[in-house]
């Protein structure tokens, strides 16, 4: 089976053939996730790296009283993974949990080595694939300073608009470091001016 955003996805950063991106494809096992399944789990080692097809996912953990934090979202064609844990097969920090249905393309660490073994430049790939994840990771975390809510809010639309209406309330308000009662209010006050000002 082909993968048309994984194949434009890969394109950006390599020129394979169409027997390349086949391949890569054929390394993937497609994989449904429920609302609330994780993809990789605290205290386990991830050993899969996944493709998110369709939905959307949350990099959470649980602070010292216990609370969930969500740290930001991650939404179709980008890569899934716990990557410090990934990399030195430590046991993970954090979650990464389906905020909606998702379908993801999972690849299993074995066949992801194979690829790195077999198709020239899968390397430089990998190499790309985790500067741009780094840097997405900083850029994505949320600013947790001393704005208000109102411009918290206003700047998660102005970053990702098609987001803000697919996630929780009380995960969005997580993210932002601010109460469910909070972002409620905000949203009320902006009435329909965030899709205008988006």
């Amino acid at each position: 089976m082909t993968y048309p955003a994984l194949a434009d996805f890969l394109l950006q950063f390599n020129h394979f053939t169409p027997q390349q991106l086949a391949l890569i494809a054929s390394k993937g096992t497609e994989k449904q996730y429920p609302v609330g399944a994780y993809f990789s789990e605290a205290g386990r080692v991830a050993r899969e790296i996944g493709f998110l097809l369709e939905g959307i996912f949350r990099v959470c953990y649980f602070d010292k009283e216990g609370a969930e934090v969500t740290k930001y979202f991650l939404e179709e064609r980008r890569f899934i993974v716990d990557l410090s844990s990934y990399q030195y097969q430590l046991p993970a920090t954090e979650y990464v949990q389906a905020v909606t249905p998702a379908r993801v393309l999972v690849f299993a660490a074995p066949d992801w080595q194979t690829l790195s073994q077999t198709i020239v430049g899968w390397p430089e790939l990998e190499h790309n694939l985790i500067t741009r994840a780094l840097l997405e990771k900083v850029s994505r975390v949320s600013p947790l300073g001393h704005e208000d809510a109102a411009t918290k809010y206003q700047s998660f639309l102005a970053n990702y608009p098609h987001l803000a209406n697919r996630v929780p309330l009380t995960q969005l308000a997580s993210y932002l470091g601010i109460t469910p009662q909070s972002l409620s209010r905000v949203r009320r006050n902006l009435g329909r001016a965030p899709e205008t000002n988006a």
